[in-house]
């Protein structure tokens, strides 16, 4: 397989280029730090929890130095573990300024560091002898912690701090004793002695930055693909916002790009509400006044509708449209729409109650319901898409919804409706009155019941 320069380019680019958040929306880049913020916290869990583990062993271990009047180790061990819930509970009440993590970060190797500077005094052996303490593997924890925090500079900070220390460890080693430096070049002296190998030592530093780079590198990824993530997840909220949750979900977990012209035919049930005369209302209003009153009015109708199953396909104006089964498939689309349809006609006589809503009691709110086929699907074109139904269930209930008026009734559904819904566990409470009428711009007459 060829890959072309520019492609290994930009996948290097891709890799070591960070995404910067200082373009992003401002709740995007405040999620993005809270994120941050309670990686912080985990670090200083984690932290707590290794130097308990450490400190156990500690105290269940045998000790070798018994003799020894100086043990430096808890005290290393108390220190660690009281600036790390000092650092907790800080982190907990506010976001840690980055000079307070990288304080932390030269806190946690240095006192590592004169830890293991403490084993050649502690034991009475010459200092070459700390450089073989196991006790350094911990900075590789140290390291590995800030990658927690999804901040690649923390990560190298952590190890340019260990590289530094290890490397002022060795100079102390070579420079306490000008005329016995310890230095060899022989493997296996250095194995059975105090005697020190320098090309030992700097595979240790260079580990260090090895690991450190990876780290870096991996970070630098997960970090652009974490300001990805929380920008996508931002948008998804938004995108709820304005589309019906179940249509948002839909666009969400689509498993390719939807495109203009996909659809899919269902049987389903169509529900138009409008407020009668309120355009005449509105323009005698404020456009403030006007658009709370549209809010509280579809504040109340629409977890009526949501609360059986039913789809906001869209707002327009006063009115609402809403599907049931279109969305997605339902067994009791019918039954769900009367019900919806009940609910919110028992609900408006509580308007009148309301300060926000009271101004339209007077006014008629008129509701109709039909039924039949109908293709729900993306209409537009790849730039703009819309999701909608089409169908004559969608024309006859809107055409329904303006009958009311004639008819001088609240709440109409065609006779279909009614007998699907019946047939689907619908039960009203009383039973409707049966009307036989030509509706405008249909050929046929209509079976309608008047529900209220």
């Amino acid at each position: 397989m060829k890959v072309s320069a520019k492609k290994l380019k930009n996948i290097v680019v891709s890799a070591l280029a960070p995404k910067r958040t200082t373009q992003l929306p401002d709740r995007v880049t405040e999620a993005i730090s809270r994120q941050e913020d309670s990686s912080e916290i985990l670090v200083k869990i984690i932290q707590l929890f290794v130097v308990t583990i450490f400190g156990i062993l500690y105290l269940v271990t045998p000790k070798t130095d018994a003799n020894t009047a100086f043990s430096p180790v808890p005290y290393a061990i108390l220190s660690y573990m009281a600036i790390n819930l000092i650092m907790l509970f800080w982190a907990l009440k506010r976001s840690l300024p980055n000079l307070v993590v990288y304080a932390s970060i030269i806190f946690d190797t240095a006192l590592l560091m004169i830890l293991i500077w403490s084993f050649h005094i502690q034991y009475q052996q010459p200092p070459s002898f700390y450089l073989k303490a196991p006790t350094l593997l911990y900075i590789f924890i140290f390291i590995a912690l800030r990658a927690l925090r999804f901040q690649a500079r923390f990560v190298v900070a952590a190890g340019i701090a260990a590289a530094v220390g290890w490397s002022l460890m060795i100079l102390y080693v070579i420079s306490v004793d000008p005329s016995n430096n310890m230095i060899t070049r022989n493997y296996i002296e250095y194995m059975t002695s105090n005697s020190i190998l320098l090309g030992a030592e700097f595979d240790k530093i260079i580990s260090m930055l090895i690991v450190t780079g990876v780290l870096a590198l991996a970070l630098n990824r997960a970090h652009n693909l974490l300001v990805s993530a929380v920008t996508e997840q931002t948008a998804a909220q938004d995108l709820s916002r304005f589309f019906d949750d179940t249509v948002a979900t839909k666009i969400r977990d689509a498993d390719h790009q939807i495109a203009p012209g996909e659809g899919i035919n269902r049987d389903a049930s169509v529900l138009n509400v409008d407020i009668r005369a309120f355009t005449i209302m509105a323009a005698k209003m404020e456009a403030g006044d006007v658009m709370h009153i549209l809010a509280e009015y579809q504040k109340r109708i629409v977890p009526l509708i949501q609360k059986h199953g039913g789809t906001i396909d869209k707002f327009m104006g006063d009115g609402i449209m809403a599907t049931f089964g279109a969305t997605n498939p339902s067994k009791t689309y019918a039954a769900d729409a009367l019900r919806a349809l009940d609910d919110i006609v028992a609900d408006l006589k509580s308007w009148s109650t309301d300060p926000d809503l009271s101004i339209l009691s007077p006014l008629r709110i008129n509701l109709a319901i039909a039924t039949g086929p109908i293709t729900f699907g993306a209409v537009g074109d790849k730039h703009r898409l819309e999701y909608t139904v089409i169908g004559a269930a969608v024309n006859l209930s809107a055409k329904l919804e303006k009958f009311n008026k004639m008819l001088k009734t609240n709440a109409i559904a065609d006779k279909t409706t009614y007998d699907i819904a019946t047939a689907q566990g619908y039960a009203p409470s009383t039973h409707p009155k049966i009307v036989s009428h030509n509706i405008e711009g249909t050929k046929a007459k209509h079976e309608l019941c008047i529900l209220y």
